[in-house]
């Protein structure tokens, strides 16, 4: 049997290189690596190495993804360097531990006709990827509400990347299945395959005579092809061209016009305003002007106020405060003083609150003014974006020209501290307490709740819920992952845990004492709530947090068992 290399060279089936160019040749099918994977066919191959689909014999035949690494690097300095990457890849691979994730299995180093091959095993996943769905669609592209609900499944993947300070880098629809047990986007291809030296700025190999880069003309961001920089941000710039793609069923740079540096809306692309501004945010050419979170993104997706797009007359402040003087500097805290009372008026905040953060943001001012220092203004900003948004408020009453009292600043302070340090996600918080507080003070709906002597008793007991629900979320020894997914968990989770402890993935441990373990951690919290009947915006993301918490557990259990 022969085996042909890219360039469709004839060669034994027994030799692993290329005998007229060297190229690395494929696996055959049947072929075993390491007495324990049987090769069943070439998935893909790409600039970096070939994907396999395998059979564990070790796991009933389970079948898994080979992905093997074979750079053609000239340098023995390079080739070690790769070594490096390689193993760091698998090492980070190892930490991750999600649901729409491929599990990781293992990282092998193989010597075939006395070269090193290095292969990671990772889960199969069963279903077509999103540039295929495309191509099966027969010219019809996704509708704005399919795009939309991927957005929602994989931007909190995203989230639990990028806090263990992994940044994908190759984000695009060939990069996305859509799994077909339970039709959810699962993230493909972190693979070290991608990860080599870098020089002059690109992370870049040669495999089959062509030079690649790391992340795909069109979809990566110019900080990522140009200078070999990533952040968080440049994943969901990717991940935006992805939903432009999947929109329109045109390849980006038909959806970018070059000439005019901006890309084609209201022509090629067409898409309700909400989408357009979320997405326009996605693909500011800055990446500070971007979103920096991916929980961002679903907080905008799902807030039902204007999207807020680079402001260019702060962009002007940054410019005009360089080293200036005192007269310059009044000039500034003047234009940002009236600026921050139009964000604390337009912020969806209690009255009492509002009044809360347009005195601290004028205290900042107060300050700027004699200390004449940037510093202060971009805190003064920040402290705006990190107000909690609870909509106890039903109409617009005036904000009195100060908080309440010291106690109600204090207090509050507190809250906003501790929810930020728990990571856990702004609108799931104010949802939970505001359904707490109306449940027990039913007549405080459609009415303001000010900061009026009237309201002291009220205020005090929605800061007293706050304080309760940050208490039994700490109680609760969730992970920081599961609580950032606080508000995004349905009833597909549970039904996907179903499926992995049918498949043997939770080991002994079934989804019937998954389910009563859930409900005996969530009953010791929340006493009296009626399991049937939890609200699925608030106690229900608890008990699935709870469900999920103790699903990791034993599935990270049975792997080391």
């Amino acid at each position: 049997m022969q085996v042909h290399c890219s360039k469709q060279h004839a060669n034994n089936d027994s030799s692993r290189f290329c005998s007229q160019c060297g190229e690395p040749l494929p696996l055959c099918a049947g072929q075993i690596v390491e007495n324990r994977y049987r090769i069943v066919r070439l998935l893909g191959q790409g600039g970096f190495g070939r994907t396999y689909l395998a059979e564990d014999l070790n796991q009933s035949q389970r079948k898994c993804v080979l992905k093997e690494f074979a750079p053609q690097v000239e340098a023995q300095q390079n080739l070690q360097k790769a070594k490096e990457l390689f193993e760091r890849e698998a090492h980070i691979l190892k930490k991750l531990q999600h649901p729409q994730i491929p599990c990781f299995y293992a990282s092998l180093q193989v010597k075939l006709n006395n070269a090193d091959f290095f292969f990671l095993v990772q889960d199969y996943v069963e279903g077509d990827n999103y540039l295929q769905l495309l191509e099966k669609s027969q010219g019809r592209s996704f509708s704005e509400e399919e795009v939309i609900d991927l957005l929602q499944h994989i931007l909190p993947v995203l989230s639990y990347i990028h806090s263990l300070d992994v940044v994908h880098r190759d984000i695009s629809p060939d990069n996305l299945i859509l799994r077909s047990s339970d039709h959810l986007p699962v993230l493909i291809d972190f693979g070290g395959v991608k990860q080599l030296p870098a020089i002059k700025g690109f992370w870049l190999t040669q495999l089959a005579g062509n030079r690649t880069l790391l992340g795909k003309k069109g979809y990566a961001p110019e900080e990522q092809l140009r200078q070999g920089n990533v952040f968080p941000c440049s994943d969901l710039y990717s991940l935006a061209v992805t939903v432009l793609v999947l929109l329109t069923g045109k390849e980006p740079q038909d959806l970018y016009d070059s000439y005019q540096a901006t890309w084609r809306w209201g022509q090629e692309i067409k898409v309700g305003s909400k989408l357009e501004a979320v997405l326009k945010k996605m693909l500011a050419d800055k990446p500070n002007d971007r979103y920096q979170k991916a929980d961002e993104v679903l907080k905008d997706l799902q807030s039902s106020s204007p999207i807020k797009l680079v402001n260019s007359q702060i962009t002007k402040i940054k410019t005009l405060v360089v080293a200036p003087g005192r007269q310059r500097v009044n000039a500034v805290a003047s234009q940002l003083q009236s600026k921050t009372q139009i964000i604390a008026r337009s912020a969806t905040l209690p009255a009492w609150l509002r009044s809360f953060a347009l005195s601290l943001i004028g205290s900042s001012v107060v300050i700027l003014t004699f200390a004449g220092t940037w510093m202060l203004v971009t805190a003064a900003l920040h402290s705006v974006s990190f107000l909690p948004e609870p909509k106890i408020s039903a109409s617009g009453s005036p904000s009195p020209s100060k908080p309440s009292n010291n106690q109600d600043t204090s207090r509050i302070s507190q809250i906003l501290s501790r929810r930020q340090q728990l990571e856990i996600p702004n609108g799931f918080f104010n949802l939970t307490v505001n359904d707490i507080f109306y449940t027990k003070n039913p007549s405080a709906r459609g009415r303001s709740l000010t900061s009026s002597p009237e309201d002291t008793a009220l205020r005090n007991e929605w800061v007293s819920i706050a304080d309760e629900v940050l208490n039994k979320l700490e109680q609760a020894n969730l992970s920081t992952e599961t609580r950032r997914k606080l508000g995004s968990y349905s009833s597909r989770d549970y039904n996907f845990w179903k499926q992995q402890a049918q498949a043997g993935r939770l080991g002994k441990y079934t989804i019937n004492q998954l389910y009563t373990d859930t409900n005996q951690k969530f009953d010791q919290l929340f006493p009296g709530q009626q399991h049937g009947k939890l609200n699925k915006q608030t106690f229900a993301q608890i008990w699935y947090a709870i469900g999920f918490s103790l699903y990791t557990k034993n599935l990270g259990d049975s792997r080391h068992n």
